[in-house]
């Protein structure tokens, strides 16, 4: 049986959490997932799932706020805009819907770790990251060494 993927749940570095249902994403590209065993932050050691890049299109119903995952100056704001003024995502999850047929339960998948780089010494923006909001209201995130959001999607050029 295949999986399929209900939602994903994105990780912020101050320990905020989004979780997307698919129907409000547009497009989306996870590139050159691996696998690789190491240690973090003294850890045991563990199976991780970096990932070369990431770009996605979130729709503007994508924009809501989730109290139980949140901080409050993010619920000030919207999500959009928190995306916009902190590039700290570091990882997600790829929520499945749960093979036992209930639909109300997603399980998890690997954890995808993307490329990390602090802009600074204070280390909580990640200087791979870039974000567009176009005029359509969706919001455009890219997680890459080496190109920019307005590089990568040809729409919002």
């Amino acid at each position: 049986m295949q999986k399929e993927m209900m939602a994903l749940q994105l990780f912020f570095r101050n320990g905020d959490t989004l979780i997307i249902n698919r129907e409000v994403i547009g497009d989306l590209w996870i590139k050159q997932v691996t696998t690789s065993y190491g240690r973090i932050n003294g850890s045991d050691f563990q199976e991780i799932h970096p990932c070369q890049s990431f770009k996605i299109e979130l729709l503007p119903e994508a924009d809501r706020v989730d109290s139980e995952n949140i901080n409050l100056g993010s619920l000030e704001v919207g999500m959009f805009e928190r995306i916009k003024k902190y590039s700290d995502i570091e990882t997600m999850d790829i929520l499945y819907k749960n093979p036992t047929g209930n639909e109300a339960d997603m399980i998890q998948s690997e954890r995808i770790y993307f490329p990390y780089e602090a802009q600074d010494v204070d280390g909580l923006d990640n200087k791979h990251q870039s974000t567009h909001m176009g005029e359509n209201g969706h919001l455009y995130v890219l997680i890459d060494p080496s190109k920019t959001v307005t590089e990568v999607f040809e729409s919002i050029r």
